[in-house]
């Protein structure tokens, strides 16, 4: 129950943001060091209660009802969500690093107006920073980054230098071996012709048997034909046998066969 009522603080604050913008100014001046501090804490006690709780889209839609644009808050909750995993659990703030906010009194109620306010917040694996920009009395911008310590950044900045160096020398590597295979594509292209000729020479040899059998059929062909003539030949002119003479050529001329 306190967690949303805290969660129904922070907007009836944002909505009092709204109201005062509307209003004639009282008084100028910067936030004091305790009022920014407060308001840090109800920033960072909303987001994380509402990113645990996995409500970003119920808030975003409920701030939304109430005039308020719901991109500031959709923001602040990924850029939260991408900074948890390191910085883990939300604890306490620890101090205000940077403010520059001009506050507007209202009624007594002062109101952040424009300007930019740091803080450095504990959390349970790393500290972080929360930053929230104020333009017309509304923040404008709510950025979470996570603290690391030298040696976090020097051991990141080696694996970066490492991953950067490894993926040239891979890409050299693979240019390296693709312009060394340019020497083979000669040596394909003769292995390929003559692999060609080969087949060409075999395909020719296989037309000439073909032919050759062919040929031999004809011959054989015509041969029967002489023997068949030959015999009606000498059946004709009253011989008992083909002995007497010699059928050299056979012509057709007409419906008649000649003799040569």
């Amino acid at each position: 129950m306190k967690k949303w009522l805290l969660i129904l603080g922070m907007i009836t604050c944002m909505l009092g943001l709204t109201a005062c913008g509307q209003q004639n100014k009282e008084a100028d001046d910067l936030m004091s060091d305790q009022e920014a501090r407060d308001y840090v804490e109800s920033v960072a006690t909303v987001v994380s209660q509402v990113v645990n709780q996995q409500g970003e889209e119920s808030y975003i839609a409920m701030v939304e009802q109430n005039g308020v644009d719901g991109t500031v808050f959709e923001n602040a909750f990924a850029s939260w969500k991408s900074a948890s995993e390191d910085m883990g659990n939300y604890v306490e703030v620890v101090k205000v690093t940077n403010n520059s906010v001009v506050v507007e009194e209202y009624q007594g109620t002062r109101y952040p107006e424009e300007g930019v306010l740091t803080a450095e917040i504990k959390c349970d694996k790393r500290n972080a920073t929360i930053e929230v920009v104020f333009e017309d009395g509304m923040p404008v911008s709510v950025t979470t980054n996570v603290i690391y310590s030298f040696g976090e950044k020097m051991e990141k900045a080696a694996l970066n230098t490492l991953l950067g160096m490894g993926t040239v020398f891979v890409v050299l590597i693979l240019i390296s071996g693709i312009i060394s295979c340019f020497s083979l594509i000669p040596k394909l292209q003769a292995k390929f012709s003559k692999k060609s000729a080969k087949q060409e020479a075999k395909s020719a040899a296989v037309d000439n048997t073909i032919a050759q059998i062919i040929e031999k059929e004809e011959l054989t062909d015509d041969l029967e034909l002489v023997a068949v003539i030959a015999a009606a030949i000498a059946a004709s002119e009253g011989a008992s046998s083909t002995d007497g003479f010699v059928v050299r050529s056979i012509r057709r001329v007409g419906s008649k066969w000649q003799k040569a």
